[in-house]
């Protein structure tokens, strides 16, 4: 079997995109250069109201930076279709192109409903009016789906935690030797050195990462909407006692945090169990009191609605917390939980311990940040009508002032997903919390390192595919508030 390179028979497209990116970059700065140099002239109108474009060095330069981007994504475009047709006869980037078969059919089918429905889905329609916004969703997803069918087997071409004799340190393209019928003939972006595949490894880190990041932050978000909410709204000794716990944890650097929280004596006593326990009754206690309010004054129906989401509710929060039928299980003590046979899964203990984490050190953020729009959204004229009308205070912090403090909330809310992102990523590079063997980003990241200087492939895949996701998540971030700016 011989070795693949990187793009085999498609080699042929390697300077087309090498001038393209060339042109791309000689036009970012010419238009940052431009941009210093030169003031922006005066706005010219067209007569049916829309914009001239830019005349002069700075409108050329804008033109070149937009044609330049727009031959160098449909060269990559190129690249994926007929990497996905050739498959291994295009290289590496073909065999990749055609194991990520299935997010290419998926994120297709997302743009193409989401395009032709645009006007009914709200904002998320308007994010597609923003090419910013669609990039960043875009990237997104990608390693949404990446996750999703990494987690399923379907990506992935080795397991990630087999090493494979002889292939310690290999580059990519470098076939298995001694290789059998059920084994993938190659590791694509080459082994570590512990002769695992690269490119499986950072797959699986995917499905990590959408696992812990969208979720732990949701659950962050509602920890501080609960508590922020009457803070802001009714101010007085419960924001001042509020506040003040919130600044007591947030005086604290945010990674000594996660250092003490995921360290073996911390887990021993048990504290990141408790923290569970407490943390995730707010999820109900923010669903119980969002239908309470809601239907208040329709109790036929409010009632069993209640028992039934309640009672889901919590038997998916005794599910989360108990770990083979105990809520807390040290040497010297256990407290029992949920009954094994209906305990729905269970969490692993390095999983839980970092998604704790991760929803206790944010949580104090998204507290102040809520508390803030409650106490300027609660002076509006239509807080004063609902107040006028006689609806309850919960009805008005939930139903009145939260669906208009949307926009910044779900703009914050993308910006967390990738501070989470990262923090995942150091804690993994530390080695704490997730298991050593475990194949997330920031632990391959850091067992690729001790090599970089001879080896740049076990190293250079997760780190770029962390970078990737956070900088989508930033760029979906910007995206929306461009759009909510515009309602």
């Amino acid at each position: 079997m011989e070795p693949l390179s990187w793009t085999g028979s498609i080699a042929f497209l390697n300077p087309v995109l090498a001038i393209a990116l060339a042109g791309l970059i000689l036009s970012i700065l010419a238009w940052i250069l431009i941009n210093i140099a030169t003031t922006e002239g005066p706005v010219i109108v067209n007569p049916d109201g829309t914009l001239k474009s830019a005349a002069g060095p700075r409108g050329l330069a804008q033109t070149a930076l937009r044609f330049t981007f727009l031959a160098s994504v449909l060269l990559a475009l190129a690249y994926i279709v007929l990497g996905v047709f050739l498959g291994s006869n295009a290289g590496i980037v073909g065999a990749i192109s055609q194991q990520f078969l299935p997010v290419w059919v998926s994120l297709i089918i997302v743009f193409a409903m989401s395009v032709a429905f645009k006007r009914r889905l709200g904002l998320y329609g308007k994010l597609f009016d923003s090419p910013v916004g669609m990039i960043g969703f875009g990237l997104v997803m990608f390693w949404v789906f990446t996750g999703i069918f990494g987690a399923l087997d379907l990506i992935v071409t080795h397991d990630p935690l087999v090493q494979v004799s002889g292939m310690k340190n290999k580059v990519p393209g470098t076939p298995l030797p001694n290789l059998d019928e059920s084994q993938y003939a190659w590791y694509l972006l080459g082994g570590d050195n512990l002769a695992r595949d690269v490119f499986s490894r950072m797959v699986k880190g995917a499905w990590i990462v959408v696992q812990i990041a969208p979720l732990a932050t949701l659950f962050a978000f509602m920890v501080g909407i609960t508590l922020g909410l009457p803070a802001g709204y009714y101010g007085g000794r419960l924001d001042t006692l509020l506040s003040f716990l919130a600044n007591l944890i947030l005086a604290f650097p945010v990674i000594l945090l996660f250092y003490l929280l995921v360290t073996p004596e911390i887990i021993a006593t048990g504290v990141p169990n408790y923290m569970a326990a407490v943390l995730f009754v707010f999820p109900i206690i923010f669903v119980g009191v969002l239908l309470n309010s809601r239907y208040y004054t329709r109790p036929n129906f409010r009632t069993p609605l209640l028992i039934g989401v309640l009672g889901v509710a919590i038997w998916l929060y005794l599910s989360l917390i108990s770990t083979g039928g105990y809520v807390i299980n040290t040497k010297d003590y256990a407290i029992w939980g949920l009954p094994t046979f209906m305990d729905l899964f269970d969490v692993p203990g390095g999983i839980l311990v970092v998604f704790v984490s991760v929803v206790f050190v944010n949580s104090p953020t998204v507290f102040r940040i809520v508390r803030g729009l409650a106490m300027d959204i609660k002076t509006r004229d239509y807080v004063a009508a609902a107040q006028t009308r006689g609806e309850g205070p919960w009805y008005i912090m939930l139903w009145e002032i939260l669906p208009n403090a949307r926009g910044p909330l779900i703009v914050d809310f993308c910006l967390r997903i990738g501070y989470t992102t990262i923090l995942l990523g150091t804690l993994g590079f530390f080695g704490l919390g997730l298991p050593p063997e475990s194949p997330d980003w920031g632990s391959t990241i850091n067992e690729g390192r001790k090599l970089l200087s001879i080896y740049l492939h076990p190293a250079l895949p997760p780190a770029l595919a962390l970078l990737s996701l956070v900088l989508g998540l930033n760029l979906l971030a910007d995206g929306l508030r461009e759009e909510s700016l515009k309602d």
